[in-house]
């Protein structure tokens, strides 16, 4: 018996739902859960019904011990570089690259050294205005966070962007660890370089795999979360993985996919 999950309390589309597939549902809390025999296509619904809906996969959610999102798009609102990016007029430009290198259509590493680059001259007071100004955590991103502290579950977040914001995204949502690139700075000026290795989709499932040897647990006890085909590696390594409103890269390999609500929504999985 396989159980199917609908992210949303919109009991006019639960009925609706069932009547194309031909079950009854349960109403949760904050969702609906189906139990059928049959092999049902949830993409088609996924597009018809515009909600998300998964297979609850077969995974041990009570053995989860860490949560890892990425950043970007993920996690916050933003491209952080495209928003630097805006400060030095070079927005579009920028945010062209990000988009192909996230589509996996660009060498990662050498894209961000180009878009680096562009930077060059920016004061670093544009970093600040970009975190107070432009980056929201995405929503139910908050509500995650503090359902995985509930359950004494470590999260963690890692970024092809810049320490700058996830750092304060550590202090400021109480995430446990961050792993991110350091942006090289000379006279309170961006130099248009990176500090030390780039953190790119090698460094991110490296990083998943040493909090696994810091907190002793293994791969399958961990949730990833990405949008990007930089995130693809470190998903792959992990027990389950979470499209978020991600690339058609990462939603064909995810186990789970959310594409219209929040963040939270993975707390229905459990």
């Amino acid at each position: 018996m396989n159980t199917i999950i609908l992210h949303t309390k919109d009991l006019h589309i639960a009925n609706k739902i069932a009547d194309v597939i031909g079950v009854t549902f349960e109403s949760k809390p904050s969702h609906f859960r189906f139990s059928t025999d049959e092999s049902i296509d949830i993409e088609v619904l996924r597009k018809v019904f515009d909600v998300d809906i998964n297979y609850l996969p077969v995974f041990n959610f009570s053995k989860v011990k860490l949560f890892v999102s990425d950043m970007d798009s993920t996690l916050i609102n933003i491209e952080c570089i495209d928003e630097i990016a805006d400060f030095a007029n070079l927005k579009p430009k920028v945010a062209k690259i990000t988009e192909r290198a996230m589509q996996g259509e660009l060498d990662f590493n050498a894209s961000l050294v180009e878009r680096v680059a562009l930077l060059k001259g920016l004061d670093i007071s544009v970093l600040n205005r970009v975190y107070t100004e432009r980056l929201k955590v995405n929503h139910g991103g908050k509500e995650l966070i503090q359902f995985f502290k509930t359950q004494g579950i470590k999260t963690a977040v890692v970024s092809g962007g810049f320490k700058y914001f996830t750092h304060r995204l550590v202090q400021d949502i109480g995430l446990d660890c961050d792993c991110a690139n350091e942006l090289m700075v000379e006279n309170n000026q961006l130099t248009g370089k990176v500090d030390g290795d780039i953190v790119n989709a090698a460094t991110k499932a490296e990083f998943v795999s040493k909090l696994c040897g810091k907190y002793k647990i293994s791969p399958s006890q961990v949730i990833v979360a990405g949008d990007g085909a930089n995130d693809l590696e470190m998903m792959a390594l992990s027990g389950l993985s979470v499209a978020y409103h991600a690339n058609p890269i990462v939603i064909k390999k995810a186990n789970i996919v959310i594409n219209v609500s929040g963040l939270d929504k993975i707390m229905d999985l459990f």
